[in-house]
């Protein structure tokens, strides 16, 4: 599903160019869950943004669903996004003015999806808010403002969720609510799921394969239980 190639992002500064990915190289199959780990700064937000196109890169190769993200222009790529890719960002970018409902469907029907609707309210009692369809942002609790996100990315049936830190400003019960509808979504529709996270214990429990990036640059790829507590935590302290 995923092939990136020496793939390779600088950005400019006033100090001067700051490498952000130093040739990162990734395979992802189809069904995949990824647990994403790194300390801040290490490019994690980076590596997903580029998977979906909305980051492109210096160098490399980044093809996605057999498609070559470079070589693209900016109205192929929406449109890539919105027939292949669901993201979920650590804020919600929820529409204030827009109910729960409204929130998830309106991007389908721009997307030119007949039953937009329908498709919406299904996807928000899949997350388990059939009785917030008409609520409006600032009505929800941040756990529920989270699952209208999830919702949102899910509606259109995408193969692969992208999720950046999605539970890092929630308490620890509403965390695993998120965690287990992304789980969920993995594990009974075959939806391949990359999630950056903010603690080891969540890669553990979620990640059936661990990456971790240092400095730009991918220094682990493998099984989450070939790795010692004291291993996960040691990609946080890196610096």
């Amino acid at each position: 599903m995923i092939h990136l190639e020496d793939v390779r992002l600088e950005l400019q500064s006033r100090a001067g160019p700051v490498e952000i990915l130093r040739g990162a190289n990734l395979d992802v199959g189809d069904g995949e869950a990824v647990a994403i780990l790194g300390p801040s700064g290490s490019g994690k937000s980076t590596l997903l943004m580029v998977i979906a196109g909305l980051e492109q890169p210096n160098a490399g190769r980044v093809e996605v669903h057999d498609q070559d993200l470079i070589a693209m222009g900016e109205d192929d790529l929406a449109g890539f996004r919105r027939d292949h890719v669901g993201i979920v960002f650590q804020s919600f970018h929820l529409v204030a003015a827009m109910t729960a409902l409204e929130n998830v469907a309106v991007p389908l029907e721009l997307g030119g999806v007949d039953n937009a609707f329908e498709r919406a309210r299904a996807a928000l009692v899949a997350v388990g808010l059939e009785a917030r369809l008409e609520h409006y942002p600032a009505q929800l609790s941040g756990g529920e403002q989270q699952r209208v996100a999830i919702a949102r990315a899910f509606a259109n049936r995408p193969k692969l969720i992208l999720a950046d830190e999605p539970v890092s400003s929630l308490d620890p019960s509403t965390s695993k609510q998120i965690m287990d509808l992304l789980e969920e979504f993995n594990q009974r529709d075959g939806v391949a799921v990359i999630c950056n996270l903010h603690l080891p214990s969540l890669a553990r429990e979620y990640g059936s394969r661990i990456i971790a990036l240092n400095e730009g640059q991918i220094v682990y790829d493998g099984p989450a239980t070939d790795l010692s507590e004291t291993e996960l935590n040691s990609f946080y302290d890196s610096q």
